[in-house]
């Protein structure tokens, strides 16, 4: 097992703080003869734009003027809307950017008659429909005034909320994006501005994350696509999104691996990890763990990332520069030249048999000869100068002999070894556990 460099510890060089700006899109679906679609506006091709020629739902920045907007929206307050998106106020800025958003960059518009039906954009004439686009363009009060003459109030109660989203520490521009979904409304047809949006498409969701049909996509268009292909139909996907309670935010986390950089979503494994050693964003925490791979997880822990026939290792020290190393790989000389430091002390989280012992010795001999291998009991602390571990019992004793699990107090952070379903100590010991594989996680 060859070591591998290991990545930024923690402590390493904040990146600096990128500004996070306020942001809501609207998914349109549709159904036609071929099930569910969705829209997909293609963005224009830009220098300094990290989305440039990306595939998108309509949206952009919440505008300060959009409160503005407020007198004009109906069947939905400010209280009511910032309840829904679980924030104090200004919950109905999202709504109302959302749809202004949609109008400036697709031209459709979410507005009601005074007859409460939305508003038919296909049977005004052509002169004037654009001139109300133009209009539209220059900003939010522009908007106002071309909905007031004619009585038009924005429809923002045909906008179900659907997820919460924020862009990864590290980018370039972030954005704090409120995610709306709605049917497209009849008598309207899709129109790009030309400028910001070049091209549109409707496809079945399932066909737009196809990878031969090349479109770049960001994170979170793709996620949001392979969770709209689960649904058959435009009303019973509305109706879903209609009965979402407690919608978390989803922020994903840049990390590296075999792939290159990319976004590390929520449910993956790799996601608490990522976000206790790169915080910032740099990028350099790892989706994958390749066996030999060394992580400083902490000053205190270097892990060693073990192959399919062996656990991960862990090097445990203290201040005093001296260090004790957890299940030590059989072929300890790579782990060696990987140390952080003098390696005081050999302990291992399984059983204590024969077998076990013998081996253990034996690569203290060959690999350690300074070392001295050590079988603590439950309840038994090891000193490491400034940092102790403390020995746990991981499950009842089998032929005599019972695995064991080391804490480290002082980081709260559990080696659980070999233990399957480690008995983690109650109360608020244990923030982290280091498992035999894998990622660490947070205890629940």
């Amino acid at each position: 097992m060859n070591a591998k460099p290991s990545t930024t510890p923690p402590g390493a060089p904040q990146a600096v703080a990128r500004p996070i700006r306020t942001a809501a899109s609207l998914i349109l679906v549709r159904d036609s003869a071929r099930g569910m679609e969705v829209l997909l506006l293609r963005r224009a091709e830009k220098a300094d734009d990290q989305n440039s020629g990306a595939s998108v739902f309509p949206g952009g920045v919440v505008d300060t003027h959009d409160r503005s907007l407020h007198t004009m929206c109906k069947g939905l307050d400010d209280v009511a809307a910032s309840a829904r998106l679980g924030i104090p106020d200004g919950g109905l800025d999202y709504y109302a950017a959302a749809v202004r958003e949609c109008f400036e960059e697709a031209g459709v518009l979410f507005a009601s008659g005074i007859d409460g039906a939305l508003v038919e954009l296909d049977r005004l004439p052509a002169g004037r429909l654009e001139a109300m686009r133009h209009a539209a363009e220059q900003g939010t009060d522009a908007l106002l005034a071309m909905c007031e003459p004619q009585g038009w109030l924005l429809a923002v109660d045909r906008l179900a909320y659907f997820s919460h989203w924020l862009t990864p520490p590290g980018m370039l521009r972030r954005f704090d994006t409120r995610f709306f979904i709605s049917e497209m409304p009849a008598a309207q047809d899709v129109k790009p501005d030309g400028r910001e949006i070049v091209a549109h498409m409707w496809l079945k969701p399932a066909e737009a994350v196809d990878p031969a049909r090349g479109l770049k996509l960001m994170n979170v268009t793709r996620r949001t696509l392979e969770q709209l292909a689960g649904w058959d139909s435009a009303a019973h996907c509305l109706a879903h999104a209609r009965a979402l309670t407690g919608i978390p935010l989803n922020m994903p986390r840049l990390a590296d691996g075999p792939e290159g950089r990319r976004p590390v979503n929520i449910e993956e494994a790799a996601y608490a990890e990522i976000g206790r050693l790169d915080p910032e964003g740099r990028g350099d925490a790892r989706y994958a763990l390749e066996a030999g791979l060394a992580t400083q997880l902490s000053p205190r822990i270097r892990r060693m990332a073990g192959d399919e026939e062996s656990p991960h290792s862990y090097f445990v020290g203290g201040d005093a520069g001296q260090w004790a190393l957890i299940d030590p790989a059989p072929s300890g000389e790579a782990q060696a030249g990987a140390a952080p430091g003098p390696v005081r002390w050999l302990l291992s989280t399984a059983a204590r048999t024969e077998q076990a012992a013998a081996a253990l010795e034996q690569l203290r001999s060959s690999a350690w000869p300074d070392a001295t291998v050590l079988w603590p009991g439950a309840g038994e602390m090891l000193d490491l100068g400034g940092a102790t571990l403390r020995t746990l019992q991981a499950g009842p004793p089998e032929d005599g002999a019972a695995a064991r699990q080391f804490l480290l107090a002082e980081e709260r952070f559990l080696f659980t070894g070999t233990a399957q379903s480690p008995a983690v100590p109650a109360g608020d010991e244990v923030e982290w556990i280091a498992p035999a594989s894998g990622f660490i996680v947070r205890s629940s």
